[in-house]
C-alpha cells in the first residue's frame, strides 16, 4: 500500500517568487506627463487688418474704374440712337427778311442713362455760335458748351422746351422713316450769367466730361417781360438748337 503525502507549502517561499516575478504597473496618478509646447494663438488682429485692406483696395479699384469710365471715356451709342437732323424754320420776329432758315445738328440719345447730347455745327446764316449741348434728365441740368468762346454754361433743365429722351427718340425715328416735320418756328429764351462754377463733380459725369478743363458759369432765366436792350446785346451771344417740334434760340448774356 502506497501512502501519498503532501509537503506543507511555506507561505513565505511563494511570496519571494511572487516578489521576483511581479511587474508593478504605475497607477494613473503616477503617469509620466511630458511637457507639451503650447500653440501660439492666431493673430486675429492681423487677419482683420488684412481683410480690411483687401476690401479697401477692391473698393478703390472699382471706384477708379467707374470714374474713368463715366467721367473721361466717351460712351458708345447705338446707331439707332444717333441722328443727323435738318430743320427748316422761319424767324418772323428776329429775321423776317431772311425767309426760311435751316438748322443742322447731330443728336445722340442715351435712353439707359436718360440724357441727350446735341452737337450744333457752325450755322450757314451766322448770328449763332456752334455748340455742344447736354440735357441731363437725371440731374435736371442743361450744359451749353460754346465752341466759339470755349466756355461752358450750366442751367436748370427746362422740360417745357426739351423733350425727354424717349419722346425725342420716337420723334426722330419717325422723321428718319420719312414722316418729315412741317416747316416749324423759333422761340427765344434769355439767360444771364450769375457766377463761376468751381466744383464740377456735382454736375454729374456727362456734363463733367463736356466741361472739364473749361471756364464754367451758372445761368438763370431772365424775366420774359424784360427784353434785352441795345447795350446788353454787345455782351450777349446766342445758340440755336432743336430738341422739340420747334427751334430754340438760347441767348446768353454776361453780367454788366
Amino acid at each position: 500500500m502506497v501512502k501519498i503525502t503532501f509537503q506543507p507549502v511555506s507561505a513565505q517561499k511563494p511570496e519571494k517568487e511572487n516578489d521576483e516575478d511581479k511587474i508593478i504597473i504605475p497607477q494613473a496618478q503616477e503617469q509620466l506627463v511630458l511637457p507639451v509646447r503650447s500653440k501660439k494663438a492666431f493673430p486675429t488682429g492681423l487677419c482683420c487688418l488684412t481683410f480690411g485692406l483687401v476690401l479697401f483696395m477692391s473698393g478703390l479699384v472699382l471706384a477708379s474704374i467707374y470714374v474713368y469710365r463715366y467721367y473721361f471715356i466717351p460712351q458708345q451709342i447705338p446707331e439707332d440712337s444717333l441722328f443727323h437732323c435738318r430743320v427748316i424754320y422761319e424767324d418772323s420776329v428776329f429775321a423776317p427778311l431772311r425767309g426760311r432758315l435751316e438748322l443742322e445738328e447731330n443728336v445722340g440719345i442715351y435712353l439707359d442713362d436718360n440724357y441727350e447730347q446735341i452737337s450744333v455745327p457752325v450755322p450757314h446764316f451766322g448770328g449763332s455760335d456752334p455748340a455742344d449741348i447736354i440735357h441731363d434728365f437725371q440731374r435736371g441740368l442743361t450744359a451749353y458748351y460754346d465752341i466759339a468762346l470755349d466756355k461752358c454754361y450750366i442751367t436748370e433743365l427746362n422740360t417745357t422746351l426739351v423733350m425727354p429722351p424717349r419722346n425725342l427718340w420716337e420723334l426722330l425715328v419717325n422723321v428718319k422713316r420719312g414722316t418729315y416735320l412741317p416747316q416749324t418756328y423759333i422761340i427765344q429764351e434769355e439767360m444771364v450769367v450769375t457766377g463761376r462754377v468751381r466744383s464740377m463733380r456735382q454736375l454729374g459725369p456727362f456734363i463733367h466730361r463736356l466741361c472739364y478743363g473749361k471756364e464754367t458759369y451758372r445761368l438763370r432765366r431772365r424775366n420774359q417781360h424784360r427784353r434785352i436792350d441795345r447795350r446788353e446785346t454787345k455782351r450777349c451771344h446766342s445758340i440755336r438748337h432743336f430738341e422739340n417740334t420747334f427751334v430754340v434760340e438760347t441767348v446768353i448774356c454776361d453780367r454788366i
